[in-house]
């Protein structure tokens, strides 16, 4: 079959669709063709969408929805309405079936799916899903089969159970379908993948939700080997799209060792997200043999109380042992904050934040407010309490949003009425801190950053927060 895979995400500056080359190669290996319709690069949408359905004339139409929202309480942008406008035009372009997939989609599928309009969806893994759905699809049977699969059965959406594919079953990676050069030069990075699935326990997070709780791990070597493809390309710096890269970390350790044989530590810089523990001192050694540039933690609070509360782990005194571990190795890194959670106040976030600065990460970013997702601890806690409009504690969209589909979050009343005014005071002056403040240079908000594009469009390379930092010091003098 002819397959179109779109790709739906228009954020600046642009992050490759790597979901959608994994799914080509698997597609590919089972006889299909393979045609990409991205629309990030797309300055008219509809007349782009126009263009490539009726050159590719397509049997189906792949929608990948990577965020349903940028996250940021201070914005709220929504994605979804854009998404659904973009399939209302495919629709009238062809008859093909319209399937939906992504780490956004799989957050809330049905609710994503009911909301934009597709015939399908698939949630979770796709290179086995939708190869699948393509059989059920030519045969006209099978589809209770197909894992993960939504499907529309007498006016509501069905779900089939998911699975969770072993990594090393799948197809070696080419990445091959999405324009890979273009991205980095004007993306500055590209993203690889190492292991799916979470097993943590954090009240908020939507990566178990929609890569579930069972840590899968691709070969090292398959890993290196994606890298070294990549590197042909021209690419050399990059981003892991893991969870927690370090989570377990022997297989993290594994992965570094296969980099180094592959002879590539000297040649490419890499970064990667990690949870505080565990980070010994020989580990960050060895990932920045490997070629590691920079590490963000989820550090989320520099108080222990509020971690607990967070379901985090680790504690305040991990922070600064996993700190001191990365200076020793000479590895820049950055912790993310989250202000404004269940239980906190105006003294956990003082404590919290009094304690970062003395650990002194090289930079700190600082979401206020916390969004929930369906299917989390925050989630089944904010139902608990009743109508979510009367909550004091939410902000955003709080009525007819029972699926948290459209952007709410979690504000703890006890901090007060202007989280950005109080957590400005407490940052004010501290060039290592990041806010999601478009007024500022170092706009922690990535979506539509314009300082960061011009950065990247300059020759600058690497995470963007560590991009970020580095604008802010050379400004310092």
């Amino acid at each position: 079959m002819r397959v179109l895979l779109v790709n739906t995400n228009r954020m600046r500056p642009p992050v490759a669709p790597i979901g959608l080359d994994y799914i080509a190669d698997a597609l590919r290996a089972r006889g299909h063709t393979v045609d990409l319709l991205d629309l990030c690069f797309e300055e008219k949408v509809e007349s782009g969408i126009a263009a490539a359905v009726n050159t590719v004339k397509p049997d189906v139409v792949g929608l990948s929805v990577r965020n349903t929202d940028d996250c940021f309480f201070s914005s709220g942008e929504f994605f979804l309405p854009g998404i659904r406008e973009m399939t209302e035009c495919i629709r009238r372009e062809t008859s093909a079936p319209i399937v939906m997939g992504g780490v956004g989609f799989s957050v809330m599928p049905a609710a994503v799916m009911e909301f934009c309009g597709a015939d399908y969806g698939i949630s979770g893994e796709g290179e086995t899903a939708l190869p699948a759905l393509l059989e059920a699809i030519r045969t006209g049977s099978g589809f209770e089969s197909v894992p993960g699969l939504l499907h529309r059965s007498g006016g509501s959406i069905r779900a089939n159970p998911p699975s969770e594919v072993p990594l090393d079953r799948l197809p070696p990676r080419s990445r091959s379908l999405a324009d890979n050069p273009r991205y980095f030069r004007e993306g500055g990075q590209a993203g690889f993948e190492t292991r799916r699935g979470c097993p943590m326990g954090c009240v908020y997070c939507a990566d178990p939700v929609s890569k579930g709780r069972r840590v899968r791990l691709r070969p090292p070597r398959m890993v290196a080997d994606e890298l070294a493809a990549l590197l042909s390309m021209g690419i050399d710096h990059f981003h892991t799209c893991d969870c927690e890269f370090n989570i377990p970390l022997p297989h993290a350790r594994e992965v570094c060792a296969a980099v180094i044989d592959a002879g590539l530590g000297e040649r490419i810089r890499w970064y990667a997200y990690c949870s505080i523990a565990p980070f010994d001192a020989e580990s960050a050694l060895l990932f920045r043999r490997a070629g590691c540039a920079g590490i963000d933690f989820g550090a989320d609070s520099g108080s222990d109380e509020m971690l607990e509360r967070l379901g985090r782990d680790f504690r305040a005194e991990d922070l600064r042992r996993t700190a001191d571990n990365c200076r020793t190795a000479g590895i820049p890194f950055m912790f993310d904050l989250l202000v404004g959670g269940p239980g906190e106040t105006r003294k956990t976030a003082r404590e919290s934040i009094e304690r970062i600065k003395k650990i002194g990460p090289d930079c700190i970013g600082i979401s206020m407010g916390v969004r929930v997702y369906g299917g989390t601890a925050l989630a089944e806690e904010v139902r608990r309490r009743g109508p979510m409009n009367e909550n004091p504690d939410l902000r955003g969209q709080t009525r007819d949003n029972h699926d948290f589909c459209r952007p709410v979050f979690f504000v703890s009343s006890d901090i007060g009425e202007d989280i950005e005014g109080f957590v400005g005071s407490l940052v004010r002056g501290d060039h290592r801190f990041f806010l999601p403040d478009p007024k500022e240079e170092g706009n922690y908000n990535y979506n539509g950053n314009e300082a960061l594009a011009r950065a990247i469009g300059a020759g600058e390379r690497g995470a963007y927060w560590d991009i970020l930092r580095r604008m802010r010091a050379r400004r310092a003098g």
